[in-house]
């Protein structure tokens, strides 16, 4: 094979990748990693069942990667969003007003972290491990935020579940409701840890 067909067949791999992994988002996310079988991501991606295991052996490989993206793209829309308010803060309150944002969302499902750590955390050590990574992740950002309002520690974790809380409430009640609870909560919170007013 020539470097220009070794080019243009990675292409191609790359092409029905994302498509296979659009699909797997819509469906994993929508309906439950367990509910959806292999076909059925197939059907909705257009690639071929053999394209499909080449790009990913198992179901379990194409779980996995379905989360490695989710956690990406999750955290780059919600810190886009943070980053853009002008006080520490504000960035810190922000996090749930973009949390309501999402919760608005009408395709809001929760948080496919928990949902799918639900489904198999305990029989998938690897699906654990992402789902500890993102949660994990969610937390240090946190901690950054208010590490930068001069404000104590403990309080990323109070935030924390503040956050982790109205995600599972939201997707139960079908309302985005619980962020405003939980941004109001938050506000009480930031009085009774005052901060430095960094600029």
């Amino acid at each position: 094979m020539t470097d220009r067909e070794e080019a243009a067949r990675e292409r191609v791999l790359d092409a029905a990748r994302e498509l296979v992994l659009d699909a797997a988002q819509e469906l994993f996310y929508g309906r439950g990693v367990q509910a959806v079988g292999m076909d059925a991501v197939r059907s909705a991606s257009g690639v071929s069942l053999k394209r499909l295991y080449q790009l990913f052996p198992s179901k379990d490989a194409l779980v996995l990667e379905f989360l490695r993206q989710r956690d990406v793209r999750w955290r780059l829309r919600l810190t886009g969003h943070v980053e853009a308010q002008p006080t520490p803060d504000e960035r810190i309150t922000a996090v749930f007003d973009w949390l309501h944002g999402w919760f608005s969302e009408p395709d809001y499902r929760g948080c496919a972290f928990i949902n799918t750590f639900g489904e198999m955390g305990a029989v998938s050590s690897e699906v654990a491990a992402e789902a500890q990574h993102h949660k994990k992740a969610f937390h240090d950002y946190l901690a950054r935020l208010v590490a930068a309002a001069g404000r104590p520690d403990a309080l990323a974790g109070q935030l924390a579940l503040l956050a982790e809380g109205a995600m599972v409430t939201a997707a139960i009640s079908g309302t985005p409701e619980p962020a405003r609870q939980a941004r109001d909560a938050a506000r009480l919170l930031m009085q009774a840890h005052p901060g430095t007013d960094l600029p």
